[in-house]
């Protein structure tokens, strides 16, 4: 499956705010992850950096940040 290129990609400010609140209240990253994918995101690792992702076709949003390594 080819990549797409989303090095400029910025993600919704809606979808990030979720991404904050649900990594303040997760444990883990693992965790973390888990709970996204009820809310139909995941997170995916592409040439080193982290994406974004909407399920189930996975579809990709934006690279995250730095502050969530």
């Amino acid at each position: 499956m080819a990549q797409a290129d989303i090095g400029g990609a910025i993600i919704e400010a809606g979808v990030l705010d979720l991404l904050y609140r649900e990594r303040a209240k997760a444990l883990s990253a693992r965790e973390w992850k888990f709970r996204l994918m009820g809310y139909g995101y995941a997170i995916k690792d592409v040439q080193g950096a982290q994406v974004v992702t909407r399920l189930p076709q996975g579809v990709e949003l934006g690279v995250l940040p730095a502050e969530f390594a």
